[in-house]
C-alpha cells in the first residue's frame, strides 16, 4: 500500500466521484456503463442515502485529492431468521480502484473499513458478487459459499430472451 493512504467515509459532495469510480469498475468488467440516466440517479442516491443505509469508504489520490479507490455497501431490512433476528443484511455494491493504483492494497483497505462499518451497524450477513479478479481478495476477507445457493431472475431477460 502507498504510504499515508487511508480509507475514510465519502462526503456527500463526492457523489460524482463515487459514481465515476463505479464506471471504472463496470468498464473493467466489460459492461457498457454509458448513459447519463443511471449515473445521475446513482449520484442522487449516493447524496441522499450516505449515512443512512449506505456507506462508501474511499481513498484519495496522494497529490490531487481525487478518489482512487472506493467500496460501497448498503443495508437492507429482511424478515428475521434465527441467525439474524434483526433481519439486517448487507450488500457490497461497488468496489473499484483506478487502474494505476491497483495491486497496492487499496481495495482491501476500503473493504476492511466497509466490513467494520457493517459490523458496527449490527449487520451479521454481508453478500457480494465477485469477479474473478476480486474473488481471492473477498475470500481472504471471509467471504465464501454458505447457506443455500443464490439464484437470480432478471425480469428483462425473461422478456427479451437475452442473458447477461
Amino acid at each position: 500500500m502507498l504510504a499515508g493512504m487511508e480509507a475514510r467515509f465519502a462526503r456527500v459532495e463526492e457523489a460524482g466521484e463515487v459514481v465515476r469510480l463505479a464506471c471504472v469498475m463496470f468498464e473493467s468488467m466489460g459492461y457498457d456503463y454509458s448513459g447519463e440516466e443511471w449515473q445521475q440517479e446513482g449520484e442522487r442516491q449516493v447524496r441522499e442515502r450516505l449515512g443512512s443505509d449506505l456507506a462508501v469508504l474511499v481513498v484519495e489520490h496522494p497529490d490531487d485529492g481525487s478518489l482512487v479507490s472506493a467500496a460501497a455497501g448498503t443495508v437492507a431490512r429482511r424478515l428475521p431468521v434465527p441467525r439474524n433476528p434483526a433481519g439486517r443484511a448487507g450488500y457490497v455494491q461497488w468496489v473499484a480502484t483506478e487502474p494505476g493504483f491497483r495491486r497496492r492494497g487499496l481495495a482491501r483497505l476500503t473493504m476492511e473499513a466497509l466490513l467494520t462499518w457493517f459490523e458496527g451497524a449490527g449487520v451479521p450477513n454481508v453478500e457480494l458478487h465477485a469477479t474473478s479478479d476480486g474473488e481471492a481478495l473477498y475470500r481472504s476477507l471471509g467471504f465464501g459459499e454458505s447457506g443455500g445457493r443464490a439464484l437470480r431472475r432478471l425480469a428483462w431477460e425473461q422478456r427479451s430472451g437475452q442473458s447477461v
